[in-house]
């Protein structure tokens, strides 16, 4: 992060630019610089930000310094790339030069258009793209080498592989009602608006601003300290009609379930529903309240969650309304959790075997840190805790193929995993088919990848068949809490034909969570565009709908009766 400030830093006075003179709006301009805070620590990095006509809540970026956020956000601590600005009359055009060999440009580029208010990526995906990403739509986030070059846990196999990237992207901002600022030589855009189509696409994290300070951070904890340390208030006018009009655009671009809930446009639903007058209040606590029941009863899609409430309302509990999707989920969550006590009331343990059968249990997909080699630092793979599924994988892989195992069936328990890492459910996968395909697209861009991946299991730095209990009987057991990588790994299973599925159909969850936030504050989450999806004949099929089993299991308390369980999986070949 570190690294990262410093290229912000070095941006800032390296840019230099030969700006027109424009005079075409008065608007009062005042400017005020404020800290950049990484979470809760404090940079001392003062950020310029400007605001129109006394409207002090909603601040705008100068071009001089969107080069700088950009970079900050996007850049790569190594400087194996760049971003060049170029301005030509009303138009600023930043471009990342391209380090990915699979693009056919040179380069991927945001122009920035402030006569006719838009925003338009030559491509998206490649413009916000991770430098340690192995594709535009890549999932992993884990080190597949280490500092001598030697592979660590994943390999991507390169040449099954295969990336196809999206169309242009405008983002038509004056169709919105937002304006971008051109006024004495100077050129303004709303920091929202940077924030929305850069910052949160490209990590997941953005800017709040509470009157004080810039927090870069990926979401708002209720109570925070910092945040919530400014004072609250009513929305001026400016921030209120700008608030309403950059949510609209941001969720017909972003929510990735739109067309799926029959939302030809936001604005069209929040005047359905009434929140348009909420919304267009000066309440930012209303606009708060409007916005928690747009995510729990319209969304109630299980990846989008209301988070925090705006600075200027103060720190508020929001609880889940009920009948809600997320709300049932909770009910059944405590069904199988009270079912599960039953048979195990100090907890299930993460290896188990019952007779001929072995059964992995973890709740969620989880590794300790990105350090894919800290895997081959441990002697002793039963020094891995049952919370790290990647430890727990390889020792489960060091029980199930050892001398004399009485090992035929291997039971992959998902019945309470509501999803977590993707990095360590594609390394499960792995482990059970000896290749994992993961595929993505992304609805707002038109790109898809299809990425093969597999796992070194037994930690010899091959990948090989070694790797894998392919050769074994696989079960899986799948409930609806089967949620987003939970649902993906059965998704996947399912598809291969090489697995059987017991349980009931599974909950679902194809999106990939996207942090967002909006313009007066409020941190929340939403589906994004990227798909979680499988590859069939050619073409792409999202999972959001689950995948139903081959056996059904009647009621939680059968799921956990292993003894009974295992006899019934033996009676089945």
């Amino acid at each position: 992060m570190k690294k990262l400030l410093g290229i912000f830093l070095a941006s800032a006075m390296l840019l230099s630019l030969s700006i027109p003179t424009f005079a075409e709006e008065t608007h009062e301009i005042t400017t005020n610089s404020v800290n950049l805070f990484v979470g809760a620590m404090d940079t001392g990095i003062p950020i310029p930000l400007h605001f129109l006509d006394g409207a002090m809540d909603l601040p705008y970026i100068e071009s001089e310094d969107i080069q700088g956020l950009i970079m900050t956000t996007l850049g790569d601590p190594k400087g194996s790339y760049l971003f060049n600005v170029e301005i030509d009359g009303p138009v600023i055009t930043v471009t990342r030069e391209n380090t990915n060999p699979k693009a056919l440009d040179n380069g991927a580029n945001a122009v920035f258009d402030f006569e006719n208010d838009t925003i338009t990526f030559s491509d998206h995906d490649l413009f916000c793209w991770k430098p340690e990403a192995s594709t535009v739509l890549d999932l992993t986030a884990i080190s597949t080498f280490n500092a001598e070059g030697e592979p660590t846990v994943l390999q991507k196999v390169e040449k099954k592989s295969l990336d196809r990237f999206g169309d242009a992207l405008v983002v038509r901002a004056g169709d919105y009602g937002i304006d971008f600022i051109r006024q004495d030589g100077k050129y303004y855009i709303p920091l929202q608006t940077l924030n929305d189509f850069i910052l949160w696409p490209a990590r997941g994290q953005g800017l709040f601003f509470n009157g004080q300070a810039l927090i870069y951070t990926s979401q708002i904890a209720e109570g925070d300290e910092l945040y919530y340390s400014a004072p609250t208030g009513e929305r001026s006018a400016a921030l209120t009609e700008y608030s309403y009009n950059e949510l609209c655009m941001m969720l017909d671009y972003l929510y990735g379930l739109k067309d799926a809930h029959g939302i030809e446009s936001f604005d069209k639903l929040f005047h359905s529903v009434t929140f348009d007058k909420t919304l267009k209040e000066t309440s930012a606590e209303n606009a708060d309240i409007a916005l928690n029941h747009l995510i729990n009863d319209y969304f109630d899609d299980g990846h989008s969650g209301f988070l925090a409430s705006s600075y200027l309302a103060g720190s508020k509990d929001y609880d889940v309304p009920t009948g809600t999707y997320l709300s049932k989920i909770y009910d059944e969550m405590d069904r199988y959790a009270d079912a599960r006590k039953q048979y195990y009331p100090d907890g299930v343990p993460g290896y188990e075997e019952i007779g001929n059968t072995a059964y992995i249990t973890f709740d969620s997909f989880q590794y300790q840190d990105l350090n894919g080699d800290r895997y081959y630092q441990t002697e002793d793979v039963n020094e891995f805790p049952d919370t790290d599924t990647i430890g727990l994988i390889m020792k489960a892989h060091a029980q199930i193929t050892r001398e004399d195992s009485p090992i035929e069936n291997v039971v992959l328990d998902m019945s309470n995993n509501s999803g977590g890492q993707a990095d360590a459910a594609i390394f499960t996968l792995a482990w059970l088919l000896g290749e994992a395909s993961i595929s993505m697209e992304n609805t707002m861009t038109g790109s898809m990848c299809s990425a093969i991946y597999r796992a070194d299991v037994n930690r010899d730095r091959k990948f090989d068949d070694k790797d894998t209990v392919k050769d074994k009987k696989i079960y899986c057991l799948i409930s609806p809490l089967s949620f987003s990588c939970g649902n993906l790994l059965p998704c996947a299973l399912k598809d291969s034909n090489r697995v059987t599925l017991l349980g009931r159909t599974s909950g679902g969850g194809s999106c990939i969570v996207q942090f967002i936030s909006s313009a007066w504050g409020t941190s929340f989450r939403i589906s994004g565009p990227q798909r979680l999806s499988f590859l069939k004949n050619g073409s792409y099929y999202d999972i959001d709908r689950g995948t139903e089993p081959d056996y059904q299991i009647s009621t939680p308390e059968k799921y956990y009766d292993r003894q009974a369980l295992t006899d019934y999986i033996n009676s089945l070949y």
